[in-house]
């Protein structure tokens, strides 16, 4: 997207002010004079609260949008934005130059794909073109548990998995990651290579790539929790040979 699509000129209509909210489905608009410098925000939620008080499609943004608000300027060093999206009513932040113009916008998912990507940028880099949906991943259920991705990219997998009381993953391979594993809550039992070792809170393990592992919740009424990083080059489930399973291999994904 660029950054126009999150652009509305004082004086517009609220009925652009939907269109293009619709368009960049964002939830947000920054609004600018004539000279491009940032004069408020506007977000679907003012939109509503504009219709609750009688306001029509036809009235002018200016009597809606929000002039309190908080922006970065390019001066300002990362860490500003950092502070301010602790905020948890904060979503998105304007760029400004010096002037007031505005150049850029950072959203808070921008920011955490930055980090975790370990991005190089500066305040004039295209954040509204990354895929913020590398964040966002479904829970996946299994007959042992669920498992919820929280980060991919293309060197890097992170996972909670969530074994139910007393149920165990496959005795399985990889040969094009490893695997590192820190548990969380609950009890266990792991088998790395030919040893096999008791688990809980705080412990760590480490899969090397083409070494023979399993997990296995021992607790009857508590379930285990394991936070997983995945570092390699690939990691498809066609990745995993299994040597042994409860399940059948569709059931046992991971």
């Amino acid at each position: 997207m660029k950054l126009d699509d999150f652009v509305l000129f004082n004086g517009e209509s609220i009925l652009n002010a939907l269109r293009k909210i619709n368009k960049n489905e964002k939830g947000f608009l920054i609004i600018v004079d004539q000279f491009y410098n940032a004069t408020g925000t506007l977000t679907d939620g003012d939109l509503r609260r504009a219709f609750l008080k009688y306001k029509t499609i036809e009235d002018s943004v200016d009597t809606i949008y929000n002039q309190d608000y908080e922006s970065l300027v390019a001066s300002d060093r990362f860490s500003r934005a950092i502070e301010l999206f602790k905020n948890s009513q904060i979503e998105f932040l304007p760029i400004v130059d010096d002037t007031g113009k505005l150049i850029n916008i950072i959203t808070k998912k921008n920011m955490h794909v930055l980090l975790l990507g370990d991005i190089k940028f500066d305040w004039y880099y295209p954040f509204l073109e990354l895929d913020d949906l590398v964040l966002e991943h479904e829970i996946y259920d299994r007959p042992w548990g669920f498992y919820k991705t929280t980060f991919l990219n293309s060197y890097s997998q992170s996972k909670i998995l969530n074994v139910r009381p007393s149920q165990e993953l496959s005795l399985q391979e990889h040969q094009m990651r490893e695997e590192y594993w820190v548990v969380i809550s609950g009890i266990g039992e792991v088998v790395i290579g030919t040893s096999k070792k008791r688990i809980e809170a705080g412990s760590f393990i480490f899969v090397p790539k083409g070494c023979k592992h399993k997990l296995k919740n021992i607790s009857n009424e508590q379930a285990l929790m394991v936070a997983e990083v995945q570092l390699g080059e690939y990691f498809g489930e066609d990745d995993i040979v299994r040597y042994d399973s409860v399940y059948s291999e569709k059931e046992d994904c991971e």
